[in-house]
């Protein structure tokens, strides 16, 4: 009864945080804000406007932004994601809405000083005097954790970044608020379903939870940070591990200039468009090459350095695709660079993205109608807006179903394209990914790499084998060899498949 009563409590808890959510977005005029109310249809705009005469605050004249912005800020850490993803999309929104909502990236109120002080000595077990040399102000406050500047007893600048005071209490309350938003949207709106709402709330929600323990985001700095150090796109500061607990974590310093202040892009020497082409390319190389990837890649978490250096931050949330998904980013990608829309329709089939009883062509025709507009333009000729409607309409005609995998990786996508254009607004995304694509594709799809792949197939498929069967192996193998090389695409070289077929031999011999 204990139990009953307890989830009926959070649930009646959940509901009324959503009714206070809905009221304070309508008192503030951004559930239906009048400025979009021209987009809707007679009805939706009928009922936006009487919405907005019954609950929206009298005389109400600020921008739009402000609006947002006053209004996330208010919700808490849940929304306030959803602003810093907003506010890096300045070709949707345009320029006052960024700016309106930059300061949620890490300019919110911080937390007292002695406050800050208290918490490192809970979390370290030790007086703040005798680990640092110096313990500075703030440097940045978000809203889970906020950063103070310090030095080390042995010289070393660097970051102390601190939970919040109560913010586990705050993100478990927010997730059972975005819960069963998603269930009433998923019951009473049967079209929003192939969104997947539920399955989207839960991926949210996992990446917040893991942000709460800054031990998993200690590991994760230091696991990212050797694959960003080791290529020249970017680089991440070092975790200094003496000083690591679960609401506390030290990093040497990141030099430079937070890309969410203004100065940034004022650097004497600044090369924007580098900075841009480094942006794109060092995420890309991250999600293909190694499977995982920074997934909070917004202005506040990232320095800049003249000519075109970026340091990235906060590794609270991360990525992370596995080969198969990989593949596939990388053969959609190549396929819309060379303009091969059959090839692209191909692989969301083979991927399971699309459903099967859709067809190949039809799909291609829609990704041709999506592509050729954007292809080859710079940024200033696109319109976002726009194309983010075709693409909505077009998944909608397909009936394809968000893919609960690949959320971290399209919210990351959104982020770090804003964050290009804001850098250079001409900015060609596609022409910046194509070396990285290319090579990742060459590596990945050369005869040499579908052998290999071919090899682990037939190794799995033996060491599966039941005893009984081995004496039908060696005919098995043949013709297990001749279909998987029939359905290898770049097995063209007849080097190749023999080597390929030699080995898997020689594999089978050794088994057996």
């Amino acid at each position: 009864m204990r139990c009953i009563t307890g989830g009926r409590k959070t649930v009646f808890g959940s509901f009324g945080r959503l009714i206070k959510a809905g009221f304070l977005l309508l008192r503030e005029d951004v559930l239906i804000p009048r400025e979009l109310s021209h987009h809707l249809s007679p009805p939706a705009r009928f009922f936006g406007g009487s919405l907005r005469f019954w609950f929206a605050r009298r005389g109400i004249q600020d921008r739009v932004g402000l609006r947002y912005a006053r209004a996330f800020e208010s919700l808490g850490p849940a929304f306030i994601k959803l602003g810093q993803v907003l506010s890096t999309r300045g070709d949707i929104f345009g320029p006052e809405f960024i700016r309106d909502l930059a300061h949620l990236k890490d300019q919110l109120p911080p937390f007292e000083d002695a406050v800050a002080r208290r918490l490192i000595e809970e979390a370290l077990e030790q007086p703040v005097e005798t680990i640092f040399a110096e313990f500075g102000e703030v440097i940045g406050a978000a809203s889970i954790a906020q950063a103070h500047r310090a030095v080390l007893k042995d010289g070393r600048k660097v970051a102390v970044k601190i939970l919040r005071p109560r913010i586990e209490q705050i993100i478990a309350d927010d997730i059972a608020m975005m819960r069963l938003a998603a269930r009433l949207i998923a019951f009473f709106s049967p079209a929003s379903r192939r969104l997947e709402p539920e399955a989207f709330v839960d991926t949210v929600a996992q990446s917040l939870l893991l942000e709460l323990d800054l031990r998993l985001e200690a590991s994760a700095a230091d696991e990212l940070g050797a694959i960003i150090n080791a290529e020249p796109y970017m680089s991440a500061p070092k975790v200094v591990w003496h000083y690591v607990a679960r609401r506390v974590i030290v990093v040497e310093w990141a030099n430079g200039v937070p890309l969410s202040r203004p100065e940034a892009l004022s650097l004497p020497g600044i090369d924007p468009k580098g900075m841009a082409d480094n942006l794109i390319r060092s995420f890309l190389s991250q999600a293909l090459n190694h499977g995982v990837f920074h997934a909070d890649l917004h202005e506040g978490n990232l320095f800049a350095q003249a000519p075109d250096h970026l340091t990235a931050i906060d590794f609270g949330i991360i990525g992370r695709l596995k080969p198969a998904e990989r593949l596939y980013l990388a053969e959609m990608l190549w396929g819309f660079l060379r303009r091969n829309y059959r090839r692209v329709a191909e692989v969301h089939f083979e991927a399971g993205y699309v459903p099967r009883h859709h067809n190949v062509e039809a799909f291609a025709q829609a990704l041709r109608a999506v592509g050729e507009p954007v292809l080859g333009k710079a940024a200033t000729e696109v319109s976002m807006g726009r194309l983010l409607t075709q693409l909505f309409e077009i998944t909608a005609q397909f009936d394809m179903h968000l893919r609960p995998e690949l959320v971290l990786l399209q919210k990351t996508m959104v982020s770090v394209e804003g964050v290009a254009r804001r850098l250079y607004p001409e900015h060609d995304i596609w022409e910046a990914a194509r070396p990285v694509v290319r090579e990742f594709i060459s590596k990945e799809l050369s005869p040499v790499a579908e052998a290999r792949r071919l090899i682990d197939k037939l190794v799995q498929r033996l060491k599966d084998d039941d005893p009984a069967e081995r004496a039908m192996r060696d005919q098995a193998l043949l013709l297990l060899v001749k279909s998987e090389l029939k359905q290898s695409r770049n097995l063209s070289v007849l080097a190749v498949a023999t080597a390929a077929l030699a080995l898997g031999v020689m594999v089978w011999v050794a088994l057996t």
